[in-house]
């Protein structure tokens, strides 16, 4: 039987998300409703996308009983109500990332997750890649020894509103830095650092549009984290160990290709039927592949983009926010 999708936001990460799922096998995957604010924007990706139910309201998709699992793709003050709302109505969810503002609000969407018995799942598509897997797989053989350091980077020239406006949810470190962040609890595991160290600089709506993180773990262990909104990085990522390292190409957060040693892996991403808006979008098709293999086997969080790991990623992100001075509303 098919997994049958509700889409929540008609924005453009919405589209390329659709966009992904349609290279899936259709017996597997269904688009089966839309839901955006704007009716006629909703309308206009149903037939973009050939979604038979069109909802003008969140709460109408939470109440479609045709739909099983709601990706919600809208900017990042609206996560977690959003969210909320689809797990209430027994939904399971895949929310893009940020998962939320603040750990405060993530710590209440898993407690309703585990509560109601769903699936629900930071959307930090990287996992899923094969790039990804190739990674975990040479970690987990040794290949590079004892992981020392991590060096990451995300720097891209972005104008944007929704990465600079403070009431969109802006600034690097939630909308970027998440992926480094992410990386970091990959390979140092899903606790707290001994130290978080942040730098940055904010903008004239008091969002940060660069940041500098240094994170230090047991063991003579570091991540040296940078994001930019303002300039384009090299964009890669680099774990080095005590026998060699290991080089996730840029856009490492979208990678198709890893350097370990002297071999080169290269994956290659399928076709799809209509452009995306966003590089390699089509490793989309990944998270929800997992998503629906997680459904499948009955479980609440998958093992590669677990609920601890978005706990101390949504930590890490207040406390790097504190250092460098972004607040936002929904901290108090």
């Amino acid at each position: 039987m098919a997994t049958k999708w509700g889409i929540a936001s008609a924005g453009l990460i919405s589209h390329d998300f659709a966009t992904a799922v349609a290279t899936l096998p259709a017996n597997e995957h269904k688009l089966v409703a839309i839901a955006a604010r704007d009716a006629a924007r909703a309308k206009d990706f149903a037939a973009r996308h050939n979604i038979p139910h069109i909802h003008s309201s969140y709460d109408e998709l939470a109440k479609n009983p045709d739909v099983d699992v709601v990706y919600v793709g809208t900017i990042n003050p609206f996560h977690y109500e959003v969210s909320k709302l689809m797990l209430e109505h027994g939904k399971h969810v895949l929310c893009e990332k940020p998962l939320c503002m603040n750990q405060k609000d993530t710590i209440e969407l898993l407690k309703i997750a585990k509560e109601k018995k769903l699936f629900f799942m930071e959307a930090i598509w990287s996992r899923f890649f094969p790039a990804y897997e190739q990674v975990r797989r040479e970690l987990s053989a040794g290949a590079i020894g004892e992981i020392i350091q991590l060096n990451a980077e995300f720097g891209v020239h972005i104008e944007a509103a929704r990465v600079k406006q403070k009431d969109l949810g802006g600034g690097t470190i939630l909308d970027l830095g998440v992926y480094v962040l992410q990386l970091a609890v990959m390979i140092f595991g899903p606790k707290m650092p001994l130290s978080v160290k942040a730098v940055g600089h904010l903008n004239s709506d008091g969002v940060d549009d660069n940041a500098a993180i240094v994170l230090t773990y047991p063991g003579s262990k570091t991540a040296c984290l940078s994001t930019s909104s303002l300039t384009n990085m090299e964009n890669n990522a680099v774990i080095y160990g005590t026998k060699g390292s290991i080089k996730i190409c840029q856009p490492f957060w979208c990678s198709t290709s890893v350097i370990s040693g002297d071999k080169t892996s290269e994956f290659v991403l399928p076709a799809a039927a209509q452009p995306f808006n966003f590089t390699n979008s089509c490793g989309l098709r990944y998270e929800a592949a997992e998503v629906r293999r997680c459904i499948n086997e009955g479980l609440y969080e998958s093992p590669k983009m677990t609920h601890e790991e978005s706990l101390v990623i949504s930590k890490l992100q207040d406390e790097i926010r504190a250092q460098i001075g972004v607040v936002f509303k929904t901290d108090s």
